[in-house]
């Protein structure tokens, strides 16, 4: 089974780099099981990222203020709904679903999405704040059980 790890984020703003953390501290204890990567970009762009994969795991930031800083959830994209992209230029992960399909694509057949809630995703050069920066070893460690499950269930071909 082919298995993308895809952290999301800007390293360069504070909160905003959790999924980008995540993945590089996942790379080292991954290696040669999945292929886990690092990226900045978003939209229709992740399309080419996820081409090919038969899984994926998706982590993110999200600021909802529904819930504290450091609180982690664990999505399909069942749970995103099929909401209206807010402009043609932009398109979420259900957007992206929706153009594989049509278009016929090798897109994976089950992604699970880790998202953490923060407090500060704008912030140039900050750190991430403390709750971010205290639950990213249960971010990682929640993302790596998911990846050993799946690892387990389908061998790498």
């Amino acid at each position: 089974m082919k298995l993308l790890i895809l952290g999301l984020g800007n390293e360069l703003l504070s909160d905003d780099a959790v999924g980008v953390l995540a993945a590089r501290a996942l790379k080292e204890r991954l290696k040669d099981k999945a292929d886990v990567v690092e990226s900045a970009l978003s939209g229709m762009a992740l399309l080419d990222l996820l081409i090919g994969y038969e899984r994926a795991i998706i982590i993110d930031a999200v600021q909802t203020r529904r819930a504290p800083p450091g609180t982690i959830y664990e999505l399909t994209p069942a749970d995103l709904g099929a909401g209206a992209a807010p402009s043609p230029h932009y398109a979420g992960l259900p957007e992206l679903i929706a153009t594989a399909h049509a278009l016929k694509l090798n897109f994976p057949k089950e992604i699970k999405i880790f998202a953490m809630e923060v407090a500060d995703p704008y912030t140039i050069g900050g750190t991430p704040s403390p709750a971010v920066a205290q639950a990213l070893k249960e971010l990682i460690q929640r993302v790596e059980a998911q990846a050993t499950h799946w690892l387990a269930s389908y061998p790498r071909a």
